[in-house]
């Protein structure tokens, strides 16, 4: 059954998350506006207030994500409730918790069938597993390095040799870090999936070993 309501009623909830925004960001129309041509694509004062006060029933995406920046909130924030509402109408007569609407449009989770093999979503959770392999990896190799640092300014010998003694154990779980780090980034381009760049500190991953 189609719902008509539906459109104007998120447009506007949509919009009313923005306008508060703006003032928690301490600005003024005329400011937001100054703002967004400064990002590059000026947006009116007069579509600003429209949105604002329901006059404009719509919201261009360019626009919309301008002003996001210009607010300083996570675009996903303005679309849906989280923290506020327990339930949102996602799509039309189809309401569901706002959590799990965020993790709709973020491809975080499915709404009533898991991610397939190869699908956007399935995608989205590769990226992400790989940005936790690096944080894991830039953690252990930071740590290791700190540990080695620290051991070589003390001139006590005890805390020096348990200082040494933590640094091994670090870089061996920084050596498995980073080796299941370019595991998984062979595995990513296997699939035709090009992997973000590494920080300078891991650039090593995407070394060869050396020839024996």
């Amino acid at each position: 059954m189609m719902n008509t309501g539906w459109s104007p009623s998120f447009t506007a909830r949509v919009a009313e998350r923005m306008r508060q925004a703006r003032k928690a960001a301490g600005l003024t129309v005329a400011e937001a506006a100054e703002a967004c041509a400064a990002q590059g694509l000026p947006v009116p004062k007069t579509t600003i207030t429209n949105l604002e006060t329901g006059r404009r029933s719509s919201i261009d995406l360019a626009e919309f994500l301008v002003l996001a920046e210009v607010y300083e909130v996570p675009p996903v924030s303005l679309l849906f409730p989280l923290g506020t509402d327990a339930s949102v109408a996602v799509l039309p007569n189809r309401e569901v918790p706002t959590w799990d609407a965020v993790a709709w449009f973020t491809g975080e989770t499915r709404l009533d069938q898991p991610a397939p093999e190869g699908s956007a979503r399935d995608v989205l959770d590769t990226f992400r597993a790989h940005s936790d392999a690096v944080a894991t990896a830039l953690a252990s190799t930071q740590l290791a390095k700190e540990r080695r640092r620290k051991a070589s300014i003390t001139l006590d010998s005890g805390r020096r040799q348990a200082l040494l003694d933590t640094a091994a154990s670090y870089e061996q779980l920084a050596f498995d870090d980073c080796r299941e780090l370019r595991e998984f980034r062979h595995a990513m381009r296997e699939r035709g999936l090009v992997p973000p760049a590494l920080p300078a500190e891991l650039s090593f991953v995407n070394e060869p070993d050396p020839e024996d």
